[in-house]
């Protein structure tokens, strides 16, 4: 097996990549440069704005009114087949204008400025961009700075990088120069490696570079995520409606056709009629209508700082079955606060968030005064004196940062929350010496001077830091020491990181590393990434409604089981799965597991991209949350990707459908609610839409059958379906929202766009339509067959009045329903009337129609008659309430 860079030592490293300790040379370096090219990451250039319009195209439903267009204006109904194409084109500008502007504002949350990196060239250290960085190229590395490469460490100084980014472990990274034995580690254990796009917390060093642009680590990630295709559900939905159109359309003209040739009529006439019964089947308003309602979700959800890049995306966290949350960025703000203090024997626990150095110390279930109680003074000033980080609010970014140790930042947080500042401590105790904290010592210490004797502080591991204390008893074993063995570990247990502190106040001038003076106990400071403030109820909501939650992280089993608990996504017994368990799982065993496992840690990417394929192949609807490059392939792969947009990598928001702005885990609940409201009302237009199809088939089929002339003409149907139908459709989507959506029991489990109960209702409004409408056709085709015309179309218009009043609900009467709180609908009604008179009665319209002027009687026929739809509906309605409470 061929060994890795982490496999070899320094020097065989070098010596593949033909490299030495100075570097390369300027002219090997853009040699190199021309072969391997620029150290970027591979990505697309943005959609122009004809791509973004013809995308809007790829629909199998405007592929149906593609074909019906060209039908009626291949008849010569010019008139009605710019209608259609209208349709279409409106679709598609209301689509562009979302995708415009959700690119757009991607655009602008990427970084451009350019990242610069330190290599040595011809024995020189320059400063160069990173995109010219080549494989062989020394890097040197200091606090601060992001690793613009994959490289082998060759020389550390205390070097730590974050790659939470990167393996999603909260934990920060020593790095070492010794070569690993083990072969195949995964990142996150390649301690002699650093990666492009993590950055160095702490220390310095040297680096040789390995591999840059799309063979690093994060751009291998970057290659895989193009080759990953999930279509978001309303888009399967709507290619399975849109295929159920195309069925029944075909399969009721197939019908039509072999009546007509039974009953002797012309081919022309079968062929007008078969466009008619086309485009009657089509509900031509419908994409017009989906597209408002997205958009109108879309911009309800920016409101709340939530960004959908797709139109239908939102409506997909309505139907979501599974929300997989990265712990780090997600429930956690990748922030550590100690939260704990043990001295003196007691327990205290440490209000405040995050880096902001204000909170309460609390004990014994009260708050205290720090400066009352010695021990607590005593941390204070250990850990000031110690901690080299600093602390800041940032104003452009609106949140306290660091620059250092993010550990060191935390002591320094609790330092000035218990009384100390950094700067007055060192103004009356200078510091005499320091020894820096080293990975394999595991431990640091500082000399401050005293006024009466010198104040020695060691901060590290405990373990270490215990060897260091004082021994008390003969045996010269401490008696204090199996005490605080118990209090190390069942803080460890509760899945806090633990920091030992010792002093020493009787100490030297001088400080050395192999020989410290006996030290007494101060503390141990139990700390870990602060959990986000929204994300317990957020779990909560999602829990109520129905929707099953899973953490999904890089880091240890007893962190992921502490955050899992305290955020309430453990109820019970914890089920947890890592990393290298899955790896022993076949995909069948692994989908097996899902039943009882919703914590998954130490996990990779690989792994990440396994459990959401899991899910998806058991038929689980899959939205994903993160925020790094090790998220990017899991939110590419599920059916919703969500990315955080202040703390998310490039990499992860390029990958996700919807981006959280403001990084606020609750706006997904929001997103929920309105991706349901959504979906209820998506559902409320079809069933209007489909009744009024299906009313329309079934006259024109009941006409033939009767051997009645056609009872409605293909203007006509354009008519209905577009401007009566079109203002109704519309008033109905804008119902308010339910007040109980979370917990709707109807999103659990498989929805469809058109179920049973709707396919009944279908039924039940469409047969007094046909049955009306021909009964009054009936009355006028022999004498007047444009009055007949007129009758029929202006019944299924006053039926589609009362019927879109009927659609409000699957279960409240109209009268238990106030009218006033869908005030689209109110008007639209009034505007509908208003049409309908006006193509009855307005020459222009007529001639284009083929209306007569009604008379007042056939008024007082056609709507006392098509009241008739709300009377059934009201009965099946009535029943269906009855059904339900029983």
């Amino acid at each position: 097996m061929r060994k890795q860079f982490y496999n070899l030592a320094i020097e065989d490293v070098l010596e593949q990549l033909d490299s030495s300790f100075d570097g390369i040379g300027s002219k090997e370096a853009e040699f190199r440069r021309q072969k391997y090219g620029d150290n970027k990451l591979p990505e697309s250039s943005p959609d122009n704005v004809l791509r973004i319009f013809l995308r809007q195209f790829q629909n199998s439903l405007i592929y149906v009114l593609l074909a019906a267009g060209a039908a009626v204006l291949a008849m010569g109904e010019i008139i009605d087949g710019l209608i259609i194409f209208f349709v279409i084109i409106f679709n598609a500008v209301m689509g562009s204008i979302q995708e415009g502007r959700a690119q757009n504002t991607l655009l602008a949350l990427k970084k451009y400025l350019e990242t610069d990196a330190t290599v040595l060239r011809d024995g020189k250290e320059i400063i160069i961009p990173d995109r010219e960085i080549v494989p062989g190229d020394i890097v040197v590395l200091r606090e601060g700075e992001k690793v613009p490469a994959d490289a082998r460490v060759i020389f550390s100084h205390s070097l730590k990088t974050s790659e939470a980014a990167l393996t999603g472990e909260s934990d920060y990274k020593y790095k070492i120069t010794e070569s690993l034995s083990d072969s195949l580690l995964q990142t996150a254990e390649q301690k002699n490696m650093v990666f492009k796009g993590t950055a160095v917390v702490s220390g310095n060093g040297k680096v040789v570079v390995v591999s840059t642009g799309s063979e690093t680590v994060v751009g291998k990630i970057t290659q895989k995520i193009a080759n990953i295709n999930t279509d978001i559900p309303l888009k399967k939905d709507i290619q399975k409606l849109s295929h159920l159109i195309i069925a029944a359309a075909a399969g009721i003209i197939f019908i039509f056709l072999l009546l007509g040739f039974i009953n002797g009529y012309s081919l022309k006439e079968m062929i007008i009629t078969s466009v008619a019964i086309a485009v009657s089947v089509i509900p031509e308003g419908l994409p017009v209508v989906m597209t408002l309602v997205l958009a109108t979700g879309v911009w309800r959800m920016s409101r709340q700082n939530v960004l959908v890049k797709n139109l239908q995306a939102v409506e997909a966290l309505g139907q979501a079955e599974i929300i997989a949350l990265d712990k780090t960025g997600t429930l956690t703000k990748n922030e550590m606060e100690i939260q704990k203090i043990y001295a003196a024997g007691k327990f205290f626990t440490v209000g405040g968030s995050g880096y902001d150095p204000k909170g309460e110390i609390f004990g014994e279930n009260k708050v205290l005064d720090p400066l009352n109680h010695p021990e607590l003074m005593l941390v204070g000033k250990s850990i000031g004196l110690c901690a080299d980080a600093r602390v800041f609010f940032s104003e452009s970014a609106g949140m306290w940062q660091i620059a250092g140790d993010p550990t060191e930042a935390a002591m320094i947080v609790l330092a000035q929350k218990i009384g100390f500042h950094k700067d007055a401590l060192e103004s009356e105790m200078p510091k005499i010496a320091e020894i820096p904290f080293d990975y394999k010592k595991k431990f640091k210490a500082t000399l401050n001077l005293g006024t009466k004797s010198n104040f020695l502080v060691a901060v590290g591991a405990p373990e270490v830091i215990l060897k260091m204390l004082a021994k008390k008893t003969k045996d010269g074993k401490n008696s204090e020491e199996e005490k605080l063995k118990s209090v190390f570990l069942a803080m460890s247990a509760d899945g806090l990181r633990v920091i030992a502190v010792a002093a020493g106040f009787a100490a030297g001038k001088t400080l050395f590393s192999e020989k410290l003076p006996p030290l007494s106990f101060v503390a141990f400071l139990g700390m870990r990434d602060v959990l986000r403030e929204e994300a317990k109820e957020a779990i909560k909501k999602t829990r109520s409604a129905g929707i099953e939650t899973l953490m999904i992280t890089g880091d240890h089993e007893v962190t992921a089981r502490s955050i899992a608990r305290e955020v309430g996504i453990f109820q019970g017994d914890c089920g947890v799965i890592k990393g290298e368990q899955i790896d022993e799982l076949s995909d069948a065993d692994l989908a097996n597991r899902l039943n009882d496992v919703n914590v998954f840690a130490r996990v990779s990417p690989e792994h990440k991209l396994r459990i959401i394929e899991a899910y998806r192949k058991k038929g689980k609807v899959v939205a994903m949350t993160g925020d790094g490059v090790n998220d990017a392939l899991s939110l590419a792969a599920a059916d919703l990707g969500v990315s955080m947009g202040k703390i998310g990598t490039e990499v992860a928001k390029e990958s996700a459908d919807i981006i959280l702005l403001d990084d606020n885990f609750g706006n997904i609940v929001a997103g929920v609610e309105e991706g349901r409201n959504i979906y209820i009302s998506i559902k409320r237009v079809i069933l209007y839409l489909f009744s009024t199809s299906v009313g329309e088939v079934l006259t024109i089929l009941g006409a033939i059958l009767l051997g009645y002339p056609l009872p409605i003409l293909a203007a006509q149907i354009i008519w209905l379906n577009l401007v009566t139908d079109g203002f109704l459709d519309i008033a109905l989507a804008m119902e308010p929202k339910s007040k109980r959506l979370i917990k709707n029991k109807i999103f659990s489990g498989k929805r469809w766009l058109v179920d049973n109960l709707m396919a009944k209702r279908v039924l039940i409004m469409a047969i007094p339509m046909a049955v009306a409408t021909l009964y009054l056709f009936s009355f006028h085709y022999q004498d007047n067959i444009q009055k007949a015309w007129t009758v029929s179309l202006t019944t299924l218009a006053v039926f589609q009045w009362f019927n879109a009043w009927n659609c409000r609900s699957e279960n409240k009467s109209i009268f238990q329903m106030n009218p006033l709180e869908n005030k689209f609908l109110i008007g639209a009604t009034f505007i509908v009337v208003f049409l309908q008179l006006a193509a009855v009665y307005f020459p222009p319209l007529q001639k284009i129609l083929r209306t007569v002027p009604l008379a007042f009687s056939d008024w007082l026929m056609i709507i006392p008659i098509a009241l008739s739809i709300v009377f059934v509906e009201e009965v099946r309605k009535f029943f269906y309430r009855k059904f339900k409470s029983n």
